[in-house]
């Protein structure tokens, strides 16, 4: 037997920008949170070296040491080379991204592809440092 009933719905309550370091179950709501609309994918250019823990960054493809891509995408964070070469980053949390891209200004771009061909990381530029 079919019931219908009305019920109306209220929009979820936007969660506030957290600091690091509170509650954990906090932090992982705000990290699956989509950045603007669900699939996005945002990007920032890191020209300089990159330390992770003290460690310095390295492409294990071309041996690059600077010039980096992160991609954003929900909870995670990617690191991109010029030459094509592309890993997931644990080490970059989303919250550290949003401080790296710090505003709401940048291109869109048809597809994540064409993002990556107009950015000159889609390894046409190997093994080559853009000043």
């Amino acid at each position: 037997m079919l019931r219908t009933t009305d019920r109306t719905r209220e929009p979820a309550p936007a969660l506030p920008v957290l600091p690091a370091g509170t509650d954990p179950l906090l932090q992982l709501q705000y990290e699956t949170r989509p950045a603007d609309s669900p699939g996005a994918i945002r990007c920032v250019g890191h020209s300089r070296e990159l330390a992770l823990g003290g460690i310095p960054v390295m492409c294990s493809a071309c041996r690059a040491r600077r010039d980096w891509l992160l991609i954003n995408h929900s909870r995670n964070v990617w690191i991109r080379c010029r030459c094509g070469n592309q890993w997931l980053e644990p080490e970059i949390s989303r919250a550290d991204f949003d401080a790296l891209i710090g505003g709401s200004h940048g291109t869109t771009y048809p597809s994540a592809e064409a993002g990556l061909a107009a950015l000159g990381f889609d390894g046409v530029f190997v093994g080559i440092y853009l000043e």
